[in-house]
């Protein structure tokens, strides 16, 4: 049976965004976060996977491995709430240094989202993308996913600049207490 999942922006989604994050100790979670993933997981089923664009590597400010402890200590955060991410996807590169071809994987390309979910079993028509900025939320609608921007981060700004491009996302949500609230209603409208 296919699984149903939340794809989830990482830096100023999940957790506060100081710039090319690569140092494990500089993760702060937005208050909320665990105690909303832990709800979407552990009573209503969904899968929780990271899709984040991680350009610092590209430009030589941040290594893979400085991403990978930083997605490891989000886990590690998250135990105390009795859940964690299932799987993070990043995409190292940028136009500036990377040709087209390496530059795919990138939002607002739903290729992250797509290979999640061939990996995962997911059924997209039941999943949502939660993001903080305009590639998370055009990602989300390439991939035909139900989006949810997220006012942390970018979100304020985002939500501006997406009106301007008449884009719109299905929700938007002040912090990410409010996302859990969404997901729920929207699953009780449709029982």
């Amino acid at each position: 049976m296919p699984n149903k999942a939340v794809f989830l922006d990482r830096d100023g989604t999940l957790n506060e965004d100081p710039g090319y994050l690569g140092d494990p100790e500089r993760v702060k979670l937005f208050t909320g976060v665990g105690e909303a993933l832990s709800i979407l997981k552990n009573k209503f089923g969904f899968k929780l996977i990271v899709v984040s664009n991680q350009s610092g590597i590209a430009r030589g400010l941040i290594s893979k491995e400085m991403v990978e402890s930083v997605n490891n200590k989000v886990n590690e955060l998250l135990t105390g709430f009795n859940v964690s991410i299932d799987a993070f996807y990043y995409c190292p590169a940028h136009p500036d240094f990377n040709n087209d071809e390496e530059t795919q994987c990138r939002k607002p390309s739903p290729e992250m989202v797509l290979r999640a979910a061939r990996d995962l079993q997911i059924d997209l028509s039941k999943s949502y993308l939660v993001g903080d900025t305009v590639s998370d939320i055009e990602c989300g609608l390439n991939a035909g996913l139900k989006t949810i921007l997220v006012e942390t981060g970018y979100g304020k700004e985002s939500l501006s600049n997406l009106k301007k491009q008449n884009k719109f996302p299905r929700f938007v949500a002040h912090n990410f207490s409010d996302v859990s609230s969404i997901i729920q209603k929207d699953i009780m409208e449709k029982n």
